[in-house]
C-alpha cells in the first residue's frame, strides 16, 4: 500500500484533500503542528514543523509520494523567505527519505516578466522543491472558487456588503478561476502521473473572466443588485485599505493577494487538458457550487 504524507492538513484545501485521500488505497499520515481535535479516522498524524528539519525524517520515513500544500502569506514575517526556508527543508529530507514524488500546489502567472511578491514565491517555492532531485509534479492554479477559499470569501464578502463598489483597476485583470472540486481531482489524479523530473502543468476552469465578472456573477446568483464604478487610481494599497473596512478576516492575506491581481493568471500551456483525465466547469457552476456548500454550511 502506497504511503501518503500530506501537509496542510487542516488548510483549505488540504482539508478537503484528506479524505479523497483516504478513500483510496492508499495509507495517509498528515504532517501537523498540533493534533486536530477530530482527526480523521484513516489518517495518521504526526507533529512537526517544515520550519524545523528535525521534526521531518518521522514524518517523511516510509512515504512514497508527499504533498506540499503550504505557504506563510499569513505570517507577519517575511512570507518569501519563510516560504523558501520551508520548501527548502521539506525538498532536502524527502530527498534523504528517498520520497518518489513531491506533489505541489503552486499558482500561475508569466514568469517571463516581473511577478508580484505571492506569485514570485510561489513559483520559487516549486524550484526550491525540484533542485533536491525529488521529482515534482507541481500544478499551477489562479482562483479557487469553493465556500470557504480566501477568493470566493472576498468576493462574498464585497458584494453582500457594498451596493455601490468603488473597483481598482484590477478587478478588470483577467485571470482563470478553477472550482475546487476540479482542483482536488488534479490533486489525486497527480499521484498515478507518472513522474520525471520537474514537470508544471498549468490549470484552471473553462473560461477566462476577471474579478469584476466573478462578482457580477455571484450578484445575479444571489438576485443582489449591485454596481461597480471604475476608479483607476485606487493603488493596490488603498484597496488593501478598502478590503480592511470590508472584510477585516482577510485583510493581511488579502494585502498580498490584492496585489498579485494587477498580473493575469491565464492557463497558457494547455497540456494538462491532455494528460489528465479531468475536464474543468465554467464559473458560473463554480459559483453555484460554492453558494450551495455555504448555504449548506449555515443551515
Amino acid at each position: 500500500m502506497k504511503k501518503v504524507l500530506l501537509t496542510g492538513a487542516t488548510g483549505y484545501v488540504g482539508g478537503r484533500l484528506l479524505p479523497r485521500l483516504t478513500a483510496r488505497d492508499c495509507a495517509v499520515r498528515c504532517l501537523v503542528r498540533r493534533p486536530p481535535e477530530n482527526p480523521a479516522g484513516n489518517a495518521e498524524y504526526v507533529t512537526g514543523d517544515v520550519l524545523d528539519p528535525g521534526s521531518l525524517s518521522l514524518a517523511l520515513d516510509g512515504v512514497r509520494a508527499a504533498y506540499y500544500l503550504i505557504h506563510s502569506m499569513g505570517s507577519v514575517r517575511d512570507f518569501e523567505a519563510l516560504d523558501r526556508e520551508a520548501a527548502a527543508n521539506f525538498a532536502r529530507a524527502a530527498a534523504q527519505s528517498r520520497v518518489e514524488r513531491i506533489i505541489y500546489l503552486g499558482g500561475l502567472g508569466d514568469d517571463r516578466g516581473p511577478l508580484s511578491p505571492h506569485l514570485r514565491s510561489r513559483q520559487e517555492v516549486g524550484q526550491v522543491l525540484a533542485d533536491s532531485g525529488v521529482p515534482v509534479i507541481e500544478l499551477r492554479a489562479s482562483i479557487v472558487l469553493g465556500a470557504g477559499s480566501l477568493s470566493f470569501e472576498l468576493i462574498r464578502s464585497l458584494v453582500e456588503r457594498l451596493p455601490v463598489m468603488v473597483t481598482p483597476r484590477w478587478v478588470t485583470v483577467t485571470a482563470q478561476p478553477i472550482a475546487v472540486a476540479d482542483l482536488l481531482d488534479y490533486l489525486v489524479a497527480a499521484l498515478d502521473l507518472p513522474a520525471r523530473g520537474h514537470r508544471i502543468f498549468e490549470i484552471g476552469g473553462s473560461e477566462a473572466v476577471s474579478y469584476g465578472d466573478l462578482m457580477r456573477e455571484y450578484a445575479r446568483q444571489r438576485g443582489l443588485r449591485r454596481w461597480m464604478i471604475p476608479v483607476p487610481l485606487l493603488t493596490p494599497r488603498l484597496s488593501s485599505l478598502w478590503l480592511r473596512l470590508v472584510a477585516p478576516q482577510y485583510s493581511r492575506v488579502g494585502r498580498r493577494l490584492i496585489d498579485s491581481l494587477r498580473h493575469p493568471t491565464v492557463v497558457r500551456d494547455t497540456e494538462a487538458l491532455r494528460v489528465f483525465g479531468v475536464h474543468p466547469r465554467g464559473f458560473k457552476e463554480a459559483v453555484e457550487e460554492a453558494l450551495r456548500e455555504a448555504a449548506g454550511s449555515e443551515q
